[in-house]
């Protein structure tokens, strides 16, 4: 039997309904209650995660509708904005492509949901389906956080993600808007802003970074290098990347995690402080399943 994903990562399936498992013809099942949609009927869900919608994709898409169809319903629910209408929870990649394939009708499994549940299941698809740009998936953790009152291990549950992962992803959103931008238009990645993040100007060095075309290690190099003038900051025992990693596991097995690394040769150092917690890390190391 498959592991259920955690969160709202099995009940997107349940939602959907596993319909490339279903028959669409046999009119049974999950499958019963797909619709055929009017394409003008449908409207895109304007807190979606996703902005940034590479053409070459769609068209690719579009492409394969042409020839094969939709293979897949999209997800929709009545659209609290328009009457008759129905909004986009998941699928727009889809909806696009079949606009642009010059489709009338699509189908589309219809959910009363509200929004809350609208924008997990949208950060959900996205995050496990499409891989989102890391200030995508910023925003749209924020937006858990200040719309619904999620705390980070919330959050966390919610979209099947470790709870550093969450925290670490939630920081971008304190760089200046300028990085911000960068890092959505894909000239910076995700190493790289957590690397400038406690500079004194991130914004200037996003653009050297850009510029000259740094890695992450020398973008945390130009950090540590000291201004006109000033004094050289002392160099940190390891990477932001290194310090997610040791707490999420941390996390997992309740005890303190060290990772040393020595240019991808290293150790991990688990840290116990009773025999009771030793036992228990055995216990939780030689449990199978």
């Amino acid at each position: 039997m498959m592991a259920e994903k955690r969160g709202l990562g099995r009940g997107l399936s349940a939602l959907l309904g596993d319909v490339e498992e279903t028959n669409l013809a046999t009119g049974t099942g999950e499958a019963a209650s797909v619709r055929e949609i009017p394409i003008e009927l449908i409207h895109a869900n304007p807190d979606q995660p996703r902005t940034q919608f590479a053409p070459a994709e769609i068209d690719e898409l579009a492409e394969s509708i042409r020839g094969k169809g939709v293979l897949q319903p999209i997800l929709v629910r009545p659209d609290p904005g328009a009457a008759g209408g129905f909004q986009i929870v998941a699928g727009e990649r889809r909806w696009r492509a079949s606009q642009k394939a010059g489709l009338r009708v699509m189908p589309a499994l219809i959910r009363e949901l509200d929004d809350r549940q609208v924008l997990e299941i949208a950060v959900i698809e996205n995050v496990q389906r499409a891989n989102l740009n890391p200030m995508e998936e910023a925003a749209a953790y924020q937006q858990l956080v200040d719309r619904f009152g999620h705390t980070q291990d919330e959050v966390a549950q919610s979209v099947g993600k470790s709870r550093s992962h969450v925290a670490n992803t939630l920081r971008l959103m304190n760089l200046p808007a300028s990085v911000r931008e960068l890092v959505l238009e894909g000239k910076l990645t995700a190493g790289h802003a957590r690397a400038i993040l406690s500079a004194d100007d991130p914004a200037r060095l996003a653009q050297e970074i850009v510029a000259r075309g740094l890695s992450v290690r020398d973008a945390e190099a130009l950090v540590r290098k000291p201004a006109p003038g000033g004094k050289a900051k002392s160099k940190p025992t390891k990477d932001t990347d290194t310090l997610a990693l040791e707490s999420d596991l941390s996390d997992v097995l309740g005890l303190e995690v060290e990772v040393v690394d020595r240019g991808g040769v290293g150790e991990l150092r688990i840290k116990y402080a009773t025999l009771e917690q030793l036992d228990e890390l055995c216990r939780r190391l030689t449990t199978r399943g």
